[in-house]
């Protein structure tokens, strides 16, 4: 394992009053992987994505990635390091364009200041001309190169879950955070975000998977993290996952309580 991970979670815990959300919750991500992190609704999967991309604070514990601590920092901070997720509920912009929702993802690094913006200066000019083509090459890279200049409510479900990665793509991410990205989808659709979390990779991201899906997450990602209740219950490749007894049994108790 390398000593130096892109993402390190050191014993990370969150109460939310005298409820204990997580508890001392330790693992890896190593750069250019794709881990996945499971569990039985309520096992504090989203509540660790808020706090590695700075919606919630840790209540104890640390959050590294390349090598700094983000305890302390905004979101808006930790986005600007190269930390950008998706959300389990689409966020679009309803009443923009596909290709303007994709745009919206690249102002964080934006080399213009806003007086440039105002006052359309030729540096800003320049800047929006290259945001738009790289948001349509985002579109293309997606499968959605024919929806650029509709609005972002028009597309169907599935595609709309495409536009909210391609916006997250045109953030710059080394850390991509993907929440359930499969929620919703039909069959093929999941194929089709299986083949896309693939070429996603390839292009040096490093990917953080919450999902429901088990085909999805024993198929794409190199190891797997399973939490239960807020704890660590186990870690490791698929097949190792699969046949673990404790998170059997935590899979099994929930189609149990959900009959």
């Amino acid at each position: 394992m390398n000593d130096n991970p892109l993402l390190h979670i050191q014993k990370v815990s969150k109460h939310f009053g005298g409820v204990t959300a997580l508890h001392q919750v330790n693992f890896e991500v190593q750069e250019n992987q794709i881990k996945g992190l499971i569990g039985p609704n309520g096992a504090g999967k989203t509540t660790l994505f808020n706090m590695i991309s700075g919606f919630y604070p840790v209540s104890s514990g640390q959050i590294v990635f390349q090598g700094q601590s983000l305890t302390s920092l905004p979101a808006f901070q930790i986005a600007k390091l190269g930390i950008i997720r998706t959300f389990q509920n689409v966020k679009l912009f309803p009443n923009l364009t596909v290709q303007e929702n994709v745009m919206v993802g690249g102002y964080s690094h934006s080399k213009s200041g806003l007086f440039s913006l105002i006052c359309n200066l030729p540096k800003s000019v320049r800047e929006e001309k290259e945001f738009h083509s790289r948001a349509q090459e985002l579109l293309d890279y997606v499968g959605l190169s024919g929806y650029s200049t509709l609005y972002a409510s028009a597309l169907p479900f599935g595609q709309q879950r495409l536009l909210e990665i391609a916006r997250a793509l045109m953030a710059k991410p080394k850390l991509l955070l993907l929440d359930e990205p499969a929620a919703g989808l039909s069959i093929p659709e999941r194929k089709l975000l299986a083949e896309l979390i693939g070429k996603i990779r390839k292009l040096g991201i490093t990917i953080l998977l919450v999902e429901h899906d088990m085909d999805l997450v024993m198929k794409v990602c190199d190891e797997i993290v399973v939490l239960e209740f807020g704890s660590k219950i186990a870690e490791g490749t698929a097949a190792g996952i699969q046949n673990n007894p404790r998170v059997l049994a935590a899979y099994l108790g929930e189609e149990v309580n959900h009959a």
